[in-house]
């Protein structure tokens, strides 16, 4: 399967959790390199709301290799999983993402 392929189906299986229209007002928010604020993204798709398996459900789906973590090097493409064209996100916004989200420091963000 192709990559925007693999990315279409990821969206649709999103959709299913989490509403199409704040997720596309959540990549609007943060279109301008810098603007992103994983904390504010999570709050404007929804996220917040989500019942810990709908949470855990949304991570599976954004774990590029299914390791059971999200690298660094996957959240440099994070808003893509979500909207296929959508801009990557900077060095800067990667790390303050991973800082914020890696409990243990290790480098990847797990689901629980």
């Amino acid at each position: 399967m192709s990559l925007f392929l693999s990315l279409l189906w990821i969206n649709m299986s999103l959709t299913d959790i989490l509403s199409a229209e704040a997720i596309e007002n959540a990549i609007k928010d943060c279109e301008a390199p810098g603007s992103f604020s994983y904390k504010k993204f999570f709050q404007l798709i929804g996220l917040t709301k989500k019942s810990p398996e709908e949470v855990r459900e949304v991570f599976r789906l954004l774990d590029d290799n299914n390791s059971g973590f999200i690298e660094e090097s996957e959240l440099k493409y994070f808003l893509q999983r979500f909207v296929p064209g959508a801009r990557t996100l900077t060095e800067n916004e990667t790390k303050n993402f991973m800082s914020g989200s890696d409990g243990n420091s290790d480098g990847k963000i797990g689901a629980n």
